[in-house]
Order: structure tokens, then sequence, then C-alpha cells
């Protein structure tokens, strides 16, 4: 179950405890750890949001995953999730924590999709145009291959929307041939 404002103020209690350590940056790129792991095993995830599995075996199974690669803050405030029994909200505090975070260092989040993989020489000038046009001055391109885009692109950010892709052309020319106003003078 989804649960975004308790998130949030785990996420809100960790910035603050790292800003007062000074170790703001280093937890960030924990979260980053921490968040692709989530990604990249369903299972952690599922364990995590098992109420079966007793909380000693968490937090170990956490321990392991995570020793020598995290931070001694990020190992307390996991070790305390645990405690709390709230480790079945772990990804939803990692997105918080890192949404915070680019709120915080001004980093706007970009969502590039396209038909195919793009070039890391566009991907640059993709990067620049959005930078110039938009005034915004540091950003974060994440770029994502859906086939059914056809060609084009989709470009997200700052809850705008630039469809600029085939597939919403041809959505667009179907509901033109829907609405046909000739049909109805003709008659």
């Amino acid at each position: 179950m989804l649960q975004p404002r308790l998130a949030g103020r785990y996420a809100k209690s960790l910035i603050d405890l790292a800003t007062e350590q000074k170790s703001l940056d280093s937890v960030y790129k924990d979260m980053l750890y921490l968040q692709a792991v989530c990604k990249q095993s369903r299972e952690f995830v599922t364990l995590m949001r098992s109420p079966i599995i007793v909380a000693d075996k968490k937090n170990a199974i956490l321990s392991a995953i995570t020793s020598g690669k995290v931070s001694a803050l990020t190992s307390a405030f996991n070790k305390l999730i645990v405690q709390k029994g709230r480790e079945s909200i772990l990804p939803e505090i990692i997105s918080a924590y890192i949404e915070q975070y680019n709120a915080i260092k001004g980093i706007h989040k970009v969502t590039l999709t396209t038909a195919h993989p793009i070039s890391d020489s566009l991907r640059a000038a993709i990067e620049q145009k959005v930078k110039t046009d938009t005034a915004l001055p540091t950003i974060e391109l994440e770029t994502v291959v859906k086939d059914e885009l056809i060609g084009g692109f989709v470009l997200e950010f700052d809850n705008k929307l630039v469809d600029a892709s085939i597939l919403r052309d041809l959505k667009d020319i179907q509901k033109q041939f829907r609405s046909n106003i000739y049909i109805r003078n003709i008659r």
C-alpha cells in the first residue's frame, strides 16, 4: 500500500539529520544505490513488504546487502526503519528522499521517451537545448525507450509534456476522422 505522506516524513527526517551531519551527498548516493537494488530485485522489495518474515531476518538481509556500500548514517536509518516496522515503505522513502534532495539542490528531473535508443551526442544536445529553452540550470535527463511511439519523442519536465511522437499524430488523425465535420455539411 502506498503511503507517500509517511514516506515523505521519514525522508525529511533523514535529510534533516544528513544536513546536520554534513553528509547530505553521501546519503544521496546511498539512496541511489538502494533505489537500484529495489529496481533490480523485485524479490527484495517483496521480502521487505512481507508480514511473515520477522524483523530480525529483514534487518540481517538489509545489512548484508548494504554492508560496506552505504554510510553509517544510512545503515542506522535502515535499522530504525526495520525496528519501527516501516520497512515495507522503504522504496517510497528512497524516492521521497531523492525528490527532496533534488528540490534542495535545484535539480529538475526530465524524462525523454523515444522509440529507439539515442546516442550520447544526441542526449547531450537535448540536455543543452532543454537547459537553454527552459532556463533550468541543473537537469537530470532520464531516457526511456517505448516501441509504441513509432518515432519522435515525448519530453516530460516540471508537470509539462511535449509530445512530438508519431503515435500522437496518428491518434490526432484518428480523432479527426471520427468527428468529420464535413459529412454533416454535405447532407
